[in-house]
């Protein structure tokens, strides 16, 4: 395999998880994108810090509900809506395939969104903004900062867990994810921890949260998930990994929420 550099990585990292032109400034080697995973967090970092960004400075001009219709916008625009497509794909495939596994993958590599997606995007959306407009905005923005990068830690996981189950021909973006090394998985850790150290430093006496809870749950949504995949497809694809940090991301937003409202 060749061999690539770390700033390569991080580039095509940046390049293939958002729609910002860094490709300009930029042209990372063609193995880089191998290993586009290992840096997910960080692009998390950029993600969830323009929501932040933008829940924030949206309520010095709108009324809450709108800012946070605007910063979930600007997230889907600042990926190109690369994870809702791929959440879409993913709830066609594994809803109307039924146990069959080429049928999933085929209807998955499908351009055309089918009613189950249609109705899971909507539902997804839905969550997602009424877990967040629970929020008081400040502590919203904590929490999409480290949701996001917290979220894409986990969800990377799944290249050590499952092989890809497409070869590099037949899938969409014409790369398959390769399997992290020691330092990339201790990388990819503190990617995705640092964000929620801030997280718990900053939001010390604004709402009394279970901690453990708060990582362990999104743990076990990522778990029903990944068991999933390998009942039904014995591995994952990239649309897959798209509707993993989604919905990974929702199950901590959904902790979040129930704690604020002090149901758990």
């Amino acid at each position: 395999m060749e061999t690539t550099h770390w700033y390569d990585r991080l580039w095509a990292s940046l390049i293939f998880f958002t729609r910002l032109p860094f490709w300009r400034l930029h042209q990372p080697p063609r193995a880089s994108y191998a290993a586009v995973v290992e840096h997910w967090p960080l692009v998390g970092w950029l993600t969830g810090g323009a929501m932040a960004a933008t829940i924030y400075l949206g309520c010095l001009f709108f009324p809450y509900h709108i800012a946070l219709l605007l910063a979930i916008a600007v997230r889907v625009l600042l990926t190109g809506a690369l994870h809702e497509d791929g959440l879409a794909d993913f709830i066609d495939g594994f809803g109307g395939g039924g146990n069959d596994r080429q049928r999933i993958l085929a209807i998955m590599k499908d351009s055309h969104i089918g009613t189950y997606g249609v109705v899971g995007l909507v539902f997804y959306f839905a969550l997602l903004y009424g877990t967040l407009l629970s929020l008081d905005p400040v502590f919203a923005c904590f929490a999409v900062m480290a949701g996001d990068a917290y979220s894409k830690m986990l969800s990377a996981q799944i290249v050590m867990f499952l092989p890809y189950a497409r070869s590099s021909e037949t899938s969409k973006n014409g790369v398959v994810y390769r399997r992290m090394s020691v330092a990339a998985g201790i990388s990819l850790f503190v990617q995705g921890a640092l964000p929620m150290a801030l997280f718990y430093y900053l939001s010390r006496g604004m709402v009394s949260m279970r901690w453990d809870l708060l990582i362990f749950v999104p743990c076990i949504a990522m778990y029903f998930l990944y068991y999933l995949m390998l009942r039904k497809l014995k591995g994952y694809t990239g649309d897959c990994c798209g509707a993993l940090f989604l919905l990974v991301e929702l199950s901590f937003y959904l902790t979040v929420a129930a704690q604020v409202a002090g149901a758990i």
